[in-house]
C-alpha cells in the first residue's frame, strides 16, 4: 500500500490490484482441472453403485419369479425390488448415460450404461 500524506487518500495501487488478480487467476487455472476430474470420478462411482443396485434387484426379481438365464429384466420388473429416486423411477446415470437391460446370463451384469467406454468407465467390475 502506498503511504500518503492525506489519510483520506490511502488505498491500493493499480499494480498491487493487478498482481492479486493474476495470483487468483493462476490458482483458478490450476484448480479447475482437478474439480472436473473429481466430478467425473464421482459420477462414475455413483453410476457403478446404481448398476450394482439394479443388478441386485434384477437378480432378486429373477429368483422370486423363477426366471431363467435367458430372461431380460425391465425397469418395471425391478421397480419393486429397489429404492426409487424422488420422481419414482429407478435411479439413472448422473452423467446422462442410458441404462440398457440385457440377459441374466451376462457376466457384466444385467444392466449396462451407455458410458461404459467413457473415462472413467461406467461399468461393474
Amino acid at each position: 500500500m502506498k503511504p500518503s500524506q492525506n489519510p483520506s487518500q490511502t488505498g491500493f495501487t493499480l499494480i498491487e490490484i493487478m498482481f492479486i488478480v493474476a495470483i487468483i487467476g493462476l490458482l483458478a487455472v490450476l484448480a479447475v482441472p482437478h474439480f472436473v476430474k473429481a466430478r467425473a470420478s464421482g459420477q462414475a462411482s455413483t453410476c457403478m453403485n446404481n448398476l450394482r443396485q439394479i443388478d441386485g434387484a434384477a437378480q432378486q426379481w429373477a429368483m422370486e419369479t423363477k426366471q431363467g438365464n435367458s430372461a431380460v429384466p425391465s425397469e418395471a420388473a425391478v421397480k419393486d425390488y429397489i429404492k426409487l429416486d424422488a420422481t419414482g423411477h429407478v435411479p439413472a446415470c448422473p452423467a446422462g448415460g442410458a441404462y440398457t437391460y440385457v440377459t441374466m446370463s451376462n457376466p457384466n451384469g444385467v444392466v449396462i450404461c451407455s458410458l461404459s467406454t467413457a473415462t472413467p468407465a461406467h461399468m461393474l467390475r
